[in-house]
């Protein structure tokens, strides 16, 4: 795959930590997704739909993964009719709004009045973790968790624009929350790296 190929030997030519700095805002970040490519009207509906459900700016809406480039650095495999759409939203407004029910559930576990088996306390302890880094992923949440804004109506809301139903086409929508701009593009560094050091080990 030609685009795959150019992007390896890109990345084989960064030098420093700023360089890591830029191609990542540059190509991992910003700019139109691959799937809006033609179609920049669409890109800004699809923002704008999720913006409004959840009270936020659009330009708080990033699109990340294989549908922003294109392809898959780790798994090496072009964006096709199996890949999801992995939206990023940004907004310290609505990732501490979803902290709320957190609290609430971790304060019912450090009181036992709540029980969760070792497998589902394993998935919480996940979700912690990424929470930890400033990023709030509802599909992490145990199924004890129950509904509210992050499992069902979340959940919902991403069903109700997959597969046909809104401007993205037809794929599945998943979504995740982080505290600011700072944590995404950190965490987006720190995946640009993994992808460098697998290079490095495999030359």
């Amino acid at each position: 795959m030609e685009e795959l190929e150019t992007f390896f030997d890109d990345i084989s030519k960064i030098k420093n930590e700023e360089e890591i700095i830029d191609f990542c805002r540059k190509y991992l970040i910003h700019g139109i997704p691959y799937i809006f490519t033609d179609n920049q009207d669409d890109y800004y509906e699809f923002r704008k739909r999720i913006a409004n459900q959840f009270d936020i700016k659009f330009y708080e809406i990033y699109i990340t993964g294989s549908v922003k480039l294109g392809f898959s650095p780790l798994k090496q495999k072009k964006f096709d009719d199996d890949s999801d759409i992995d939206v990023a939203i940004i907004s310290s407004q609505l990732y501490e709004k979803m902290l709320e029910p957190i609290y609430d559930y971790q304060m019912e576990l450090r009181q036992a009045r709540k029980s969760i088996n070792v497998r589902e306390l394993e998935q919480y302890h996940s979700f912690l973790e990424y929470t930890a880094i400033g990023w709030i992923r509802p599909d992490k949440l145990p199924k004890s968790f129950g509904v509210g804004i992050l499992k069902q109506s979340w959940f919902d809301f991403f069903k109700s624009i997959s597969y046909g139903r809104s401007e993205v086409g037809n794929y599945k929508v998943s979504a995740g929350v982080f505290k600011s701009y700072s944590y995404f593009e950190r965490y987006t560094i720190s995946s640009l790296k993994q992808i460098i050091n697998a290079q490095i080990k495999i030359k």
